[in-house]
C-alpha cells in the first residue's frame, strides 16, 4: 500500500496516515498481519519527521488497528467480527457528518444513498480481497 500525503492540506499529516490505513486495513489492501515500515522508513519515504509517524502509529496502536512489538515491528491486527461492534465515537463522527450534510442543504434522501454507496464500495473492496 502507497501512502498519499497531500502536504498542504489542513488535515494534519500524522491523521492523513492514519486514515489511510484504518481505510487499507478494512479494504484488504492491507491484510491482518501484514508489516508496516518502521518509523523511521516510512518518515524517509514521505519526507516528514519520524516524530510525525510515530503519532500516526501510536493512534492505530491505541485503536487496536495494529501491534507494535520489537521483533516484529507495526503489524496490522487480525479483528475478530465479533468483537467490532461500533463504538459511540463512530456514532458521534457519523452524525456529525450527516449534520454536515443536512446543514449544507443536503436532502436527506441523497445523504442516505451516498452512504449506502460509500458503506457498499468499502465491503466489497474487502471482499475482493480475500
Amino acid at each position: 500500500m502507497r501512502l498519499q500525503i497531500d502536504m498542504t492540506s489542513e488535515v494534519p499529516i500524522y491523521k492523513q496516515i492514519r486514515d489511510q490505513i484504518v481505510y487499507g486495513a478494512a479494504t484488504g489492501a492491507l491484510a491482518p498481519g501484514e508489516q508496516l515500515p518502521t518509523v523511521r522508513q516510512l518518515a524517509a519515504d514521505i519526507g516528514v519527521n519520524p516524530m510525525t509517524v510515530n503519532k500516526a502509529y501510536s493512534l492505530l496502536k491505541a485503536e487496536g488497528v495494529i501491534a507494535i512489538d520489537r521483533r516484529h515491528g507495526a503489524q496490522v491486527c487480525a479483528k475478530d467480527e465479533a468483537n467490532l461492534l461500533p463504538t459511540a465515537d463512530f456514532d458521534r463522527r457519523a452524525a456529525l457528518l450527516i449534520a454536515e450534510a443536512k446543514a449544507g442543504g443536503v436532502p436527506q434522501a441523497r445523504v442516505q444513498e451516498r452512504l449506502l454507496e460509500l458503506v457498499s464500495g468499502v465491503y466489497a473492496s474487502k471482499e475482493e480481497k480475500k
